[in-house]
């Protein structure tokens, strides 16, 4: 079994540009992405997926393979299935770009087990409990709602499920790791983008608005994707912490 990890990284990001090469403690934020994925089990290779010079300038820089996409991708979703036509493996993890503090864990989590089959449609999704309470009420903490095998039944940017009967209950958010078969990546391909996802601003609406099961998986990992600038903020502060700490060093 053959498992490519990807780190998709636009430069023109229409909220917060160039933040895949954003500093962080001296390093660019994708090096802290690939430095998890190249790092965890089961990942054979990993590469930055991006359609922009400068980028691939600071992957050659810091020694990241990098594969060159198309400018028109209109989302993360056909930057992978371009990647799936230029470098062949069984399963493609993808680990978005603004995840600086993504653990090895959270990517091993969704790493399949024999049990699935490669020549599938199988896709699956990280999740994990919402422990900052105003990230219930940030739009752009994607919330999720499963079923009781943990297939996706809705995504949305408020908080889900409302609490009219009880309120003892945990909330899930979308963590930005994922595993695609070849075959669920030609599917992204293949279909345009559907109503839901164009209200929500979605793009894994793309697989549940035609019937696709989402497997949500669940990990306890930490982390904390950089949508803005406070973000980063925050995130530097946590990562020079743990370098003063000794619990991080920087080659």
């Amino acid at each position: 079994m053959k498992v490519i990890g990807i780190i998709p990284s636009r430069y023109a990001s229409t909220r917060f540009p160039g933040k895949g090469i954003a500093d962080i403690c001296g390093k660019p934020m994708i090096w802290w992405v690939y430095r998890a994925l190249k790092n965890a089990r089961g990942i054979d290779e990993a590469y930055v997926a991006t359609d922009d010079q400068r980028i691939v300038d600071v992957c050659l820089k810091e020694g990241i393979p990098s594969v060159i996409t198309s400018d028109s991708c209109p989302t993360h979703l056909e930057r992978l299935y371009e990647v799936s036509t230029k470098i062949d493996a069984d399963f493609y993890i993808n680990v978005n770009g603004d995840e600086p503090l993504i653990e090895c864990s959270a990517i091993e989590d969704l790493i399949p087990d024999e049990s699935i089959d490669p020549e599938s449609s199988y896709f699956a999704n990280g999740m994990m409990i919402l422990r900052d309470p105003i990230d219930a009420y940030d739009s752009s903490k994607i919330k999720i709602a499963t079923d009781m095998a943990g297939y996706g039944l809705y995504m949305a940017r408020s908080p889900i499920p409302f609490p009219k009967a009880r309120s003892d209950f945990q909330l899930k958010k979308f963590v930005g790791v994922q595993c695609f078969t070849k075959k669920a990546l030609e599917f992204v391909a293949k279909t345009p983008r559907g109503y839901l996802e164009s209200i929500e601003d979605i793009d894994e609406f793309r697989f549940l608005e035609n019937g696709h099961k989402v497997k949500f998986v669940l990990t306890e990992a930490t982390t904390l994707s950089v949508d803005t600038q406070k973000d980063l903020n925050k995130v530097r502060n946590i990562i020079k912490a743990k370098i003063d700490r000794k619990e991080i060093t920087i080659p």
